[in-house]
């Protein structure tokens, strides 16, 4: 199989933005909440974009692994144990990898199941982005009119568009005034302790390891196979990237990081066909770890949510349409149990329940057959 090319286009930086909607959030709680140091949480990230982009090929997002960041930050973490949990998780998944368990989980996750993780993470992000809408509804609406009218233009891309009104608007209501002189400052390397290894499982890794095998593993295989027809990604070989990058990111500040279908939705849906838009993203926020650190935060808090949660809502409207291919009868039985359990309790619940649904479906199914 020849190398897929790497193209630096318009679209493909359109692309590149597609997943800032769940990027900015949690980044601001990770650095304004707990602490985190810019400069390790961004050149890491980026390094970790350029890097996956090289090795797959394909648009493949990086993104906070979102059950531990949202633990972390409500409950404020330490940067040490969130570094500590970084380097768990890489743990974890080098050994999931490495034992062939993700793969054999991944074979008995029915198509059902998976499209029922993407249409709940379609429906978290849409109810996400209507929370960041409610800052501006009148600018939330001319950025969804905007999605829709430049989405697929060749000169002025839907999130280039939104991402020039956004920083337009930080200008009018003086949203610069955050940024501090340029200071070049590269990431140090910090240190954690084993019980604080052992602590973060306890306290949010252990949640998080069934949500990432579930959307970032097994539901991004799947995205990729709809998106790119004869592409082939295993989930062994994006569980053991999750292991390696999260082994290597905490030592030098990074934040637990993982792939996922939401981002790579919507990296695809803003534009992006090619691992150029890793790269192009990769290289922005090497820049602005290395040259402003000092001033992200105040640079990310004042960007309008209203652009952002507008972004956000297309892409969530983009996940639940995955469910289209799914055909009236018993497969929606397991889909019904994903979303419905996963929206009352969480997504590694809804993982469970749908595969508890799908065996029993079957069973049934089997009796039926043979009275």
């Amino acid at each position: 199989m020849t190398k897929r090319p790497i193209r630096f286009t318009l679209h493909e930086f359109a692309g590149s933005m597609g997943d800032f909607g769940t990027l900015l959030p949690l980044a601001i709680g990770y650095i304004v909440v707990c602490g985190l140091d810019p400069a390790g949480f961004l050149v890491m990230m980026g390094l970790a974009n350029i890097v996956s982009g090289l090795v797959y090929r394909l648009p493949m997002p990086i993104e906070p692994m979102k059950a531990l960041a949202v633990v972390a930050i409500a409950q404020q973490w330490e940067p040490s144990l969130i570094h500590a949990s970084g380097f768990a998780m890489g743990i974890t998944w080098v050994l999931l990898a490495g034992t062939g368990a993700i793969s054999w989980i991944a074979k008995q996750t029915p198509r059902a199941v998976v499209m029922g993780i993407q249409v709940t993470l379609g429906i978290l992000l849409a109810t996400e982005a209507l929370k960041l809408a409610s800052a501006s509804w009148l600018l939330a609406i001319v950025g969804v009119l905007i999605v829709l009218v430049f989405r697929r233009s060749k000169y002025a891309p839907a999130a280039i568009v939104l991402m020039g009104l956004g920083l337009a608007l930080m200008f009018v209501n003086g949203g610069f005034e955050a940024v501090r002189p340029v200071e070049f400052r590269l990431p140090t390397l910090v240190t954690f302790s084993a019980e604080e290894v052992w602590r973060s499982l306890l306290l949010g890794g252990f949640a998080q390891i069934p949500l990432t095998a579930a959307n970032a593993v097994i539901a991004t295989s799947a995205v990729i196979s709809s998106y790119f027809p004869g592409e082939q990604v295993s989930s062994r070989k994006l569980g053991l990237s999750h292991g390696v990058m999260n082994l290597v990111s905490p030592l030098f500040g990074g934040m637990p990081m993982c792939h996922g279908s939401g981002g790579l939705v919507g990296q695809y849906f803003y534009g992006a066909r090619t691992a150029g838009a890793n790269v192009i993203e990769g290289m922005m926020e090497i820049t602005l770890g290395l040259l402003f650190a000092g001033s992200i935060a105040g640079l990310f808090a004042a960007f309008p949510q209203a652009i952002v949660g507008a972004m956000m809502f297309m892409v969530g409207l983009e996940m639940v349409k995955f469910a289209k291919h799914l055909k009236v009868g018993p497969e929606l039985v397991p889909l019904v149990a994903t979303v419905g359990v996963a929206l009352l309790t969480n997504m590694a619940f809804g993982f469970v329940a749908g595969l508890a649904a799908d065996r029993i479906v079957r069973f049934a199914s089997g009796r039926r057959s043979g009275s």
